[in-house]
This record gives structure tokens, C-alpha cells and sequence, in this order.
């Protein structure tokens, strides 16, 4: 036991070190650390009212002093509202992630586990819903049980299912006939306490760089089902429905659209870079 956990530390020093050593990544991981920070920071900082409260005098107003990001046609700070709005885009990407490793991960599990016509079962569904584009299985969904926060953290999160399922129970397979499992099943220990103590423990790996992945498809999805109106809909602040609204004016006003694009984009940004650097420093092998 004390040399599998100093087996272990010694892995996980040695991922460690190698991520510190890609720049990239490190970048990635920097960029959405400020990010999450300027989120909480609005937590505490900006006013809901202040975000959705209509000021004439001030519309379309370019960037200054006053507002960093300008003011878009109701007169409301940009700024204000990228940062607000993150909470929404940011939160429900999350959430919607969780959904899917929790799932996806019980599905693959079971599937890898146990074998013969669970396995066939489980993943013959997952490769249905794998036919399907995921952008489009989402807006099925939402369209389907109404437009409101949980619907959509359920939309994306079981749009994403697949993947996890798939790759957990590919872990799994690896690693279900090993000695240490064998050894458990052979002492008697629950099936339960085996798959969650023994095998998904091995698995975190390649499942926490796919989340990494998936929460940055989330991020696009959120924006682009709020910027076909089956998001979070306006006057509350979200980086998709900001996109849709500065529309008509973002030929004469540019910053509109720059703002919340320039926000999405960099949470995408960071994401791959901190995934790509993640899988580099897990398994070294990806990068030759």
C-alpha cells in the first residue's frame, strides 16, 4: 500500500512538472484563472440592476474612461455585463460538464465492468446519441422541455454523455483485469467500493482533460443556444444573447460585439490550452 501511494505522488509530481514546463499551457491555465477572478469579483462588485437598468442618455456610447467597453443601445455598461453575465455562461458550462462526467462516467463504468449485454446495451444507446450532432441534440432538448437554466445544463450536459461513457469504459477495460483488482474481487470487496476505489481512481486522467475539453464546448454552447434565443434570454446578461442583441448595430458600433466575442473566445482559448497541456502531461506520449 505504501509503495502504490508513493508510486502515485511520484506520477503526479512528474505531470506536474511536466505541465509547468508547457508554456502554453500554463498560459491557458493563467488566462482562466483571471477569468474565474473577475468572475467572483462580480459576485461581489456589480449590481444586477446596474446590468439590466435602461439609461437613454448613455446608449452606444464607445469605449472610455467612464465605461471601458462602451455602452450598448439601452445605455448599459458593457463591461458590467460581460462580467456579470460570465457568472451565467461560466456557471452553466460547469454544471453541464458535471452532469455529463457524473453520467457518462456510471454509464462507462458499467459498461467496461461489467461487460456482455450491459456493455452491448449501454453502448449501443451511447452510439445513437452519438449520431447525432450535439449542438442539434441540445437545441432538441431545450425546444422540447422549455427555455430555463436547468433545461439547459441538462440539454448540453446529456448531449456529452458519449464521450464520457465512451472513454471511461475504454479506461476501465484497461485496467479491469489487472492484479489489484483482481486481488479486491478476490477478497471480497464490493463491486461498488471496487469500480469507484480501485478502477475509476486510475481513470481520472483521461477524464479530466476531456472535461476540460467538454467545458469549453459548453461555453460555446450556452453562447450559441442564447444567441438563438434558447438560452438565457435579455435583459439578464450572457455573452450569447449580448452577441445577438449588438447585431444591429455592429456595423456602426463594432466594440458591441467585440466585447462579449473577445470573452467567449479567450474562455475557449484557455480551455484548449490548459486540455492540450493537461493530455501532454498525463500520458507524454501525445506529444510525439
Amino acid at each position: 500500500m505504501a509503495n502504490s501511494k508513493k508510486q502515485h505522488r511520484t506520477v503526479a509530481r512528474g505531470a506536474l512538472r511536466r505541465f509547468l514546463h508547457n508554456r502554453m499551457a500554463v498560459v491557458g491555465l493563467v488566462i482562466f484563472l483571471c477569468i474565474v477572478a473577475l468572475t467572483v469579483y462580480a459576485v461581489f462588485a456589480v449590481d444586477f440592476e446596474s446590468t439590466t437598468a435602461i439609461d437613454p442618455p448613455n446608449r452606444l456610447q464607445p469605449p472610455s474612461a467612464a465605461h471601458w467597453f462602451g455602452t450598448d443601445e439601452m445605455g448599459r455598461d458593457i463591461f458590467a455585463r460581460i462580467l456579470y453575465g460570465a457568472r451565467y455562461t461560466l456557471s452553466i458550462s460547469f454544471a453541464a460538464t458535471l452532469v455529463a462526467v457524473i453520467i457518462g462516467g456510471i454509464f462507462g463504468a458499467a459498461a467496461g465492468y461489467v461487460g456482455g449485454q450491459v456493455d452491448t446495451l449501454i453502448m449501443s444507446v451511447m452510439d445513437v446519441f452519438m449520431c447525432l450532432p450535439s449542438m442539434l441534440l441540445a437545441i432538441a432538448i431545450v425546444v422540447a422541455l422549455g427555455n430555463s437554466v436547468g433545461n439547459l445544463i441538462w440539454a448540453i450536459g446529456v448531449s456529452n454523455i458519449p464521450k464520457f461513457a465512451r472513454i471511461v469504459r475504454s479506461s476501465v477495460l484497461s485496467v479491469r483485469n489487472t492484479e489489484y483488482v483482481q486481488a479486491a474481487q478476490v477478497i471480497g470487496t464490493p463491486v461498488i467500493r471496487i469500480i469507484f476505489g480501485h478502477i475509476l481512481r486510475n481513470c481520472l486522467g483521461p477524464v479530466i482533460v476531456q472535461a476540460t475539453l467538454i467545458f469549453a464546448m459548453a461555453i460555446l454552447s450556452v453562447s450559441s443556444l442564447s444567441f438563438l434565443g434558447l438560452g438565457i434570454s435579455s435583459p439578464t446578461p450572457e455573452w450569447g444573447n449580448m452577441l445577438s442583441s449588438a447585431r444591429a448595430n455592429m456595423r456602426n458600433h463594432a466594440y458591441m460585439v467585440i466585447a462579449p466575442g473577445m470573452a467567449i473566445l479567450l474562455s475557449i482559448f484557455s480551455l484548449n490550452l490548459l486540455g492540450d497541456g493537461l493530455r501532454d502531461a498525463i500520458d507524454p506520449k501525445m506529444e510525439l
